[in-house]
């Protein structure tokens, strides 16, 4: 099992910067890929930006250019960097993992969700 906890978020002025840090814990083998889903009222979950074990990454296209992940395989941490947010960017971020398990099989886990409000 995976247990991910979600820290950062909150209120943040249209135009500044948004930082998230998730950090995963428990009993699995590898992270296989980490990642930051979002959730706004009444739309469909959406893929921020992923990283995998190797250190690949991709980006969702609304984001792309002005967000930055990185992650840290000792500390198991993701830290997600947003510049220039904008209202349109107010969600429910939501820390995802894909964990390679001692059983030799792989299942996603999702973390209870940071919420994110950019004023204008």
């Amino acid at each position: 099992q995976v247990q991910l906890v979600e820290s950062g978020g909150g209120l943040v002025q249209a135009g500044e910067s948004l930082r998230l840090t998730c950090r995963a814990s428990g009993q699995f083998t590898k992270l296989n890929v980490l990642a930051w889903h979002r959730q706004a009222p009444g739309r469909q979950r959406e893929l921020v930006a992923s990283v995998t074990f190797g250190g690949i990454t991709s980006y969702g296209e609304s984001v792309k250019g002005r967000t930055t992940i990185t992650r840290d395989n000792v500390a198991n941490t993701i830290e997600l960097q947003m510049t220039s947010v904008e209202p349109e960017d107010t969600a429910v971020y939501i820390c995802y993992a894909n964990a390679l398990l001692g059983t030799g099989f792989s299942y996603d886990y999702s973390g209870p969700g940071s919420q994110v409000i950019v004023s204008s």
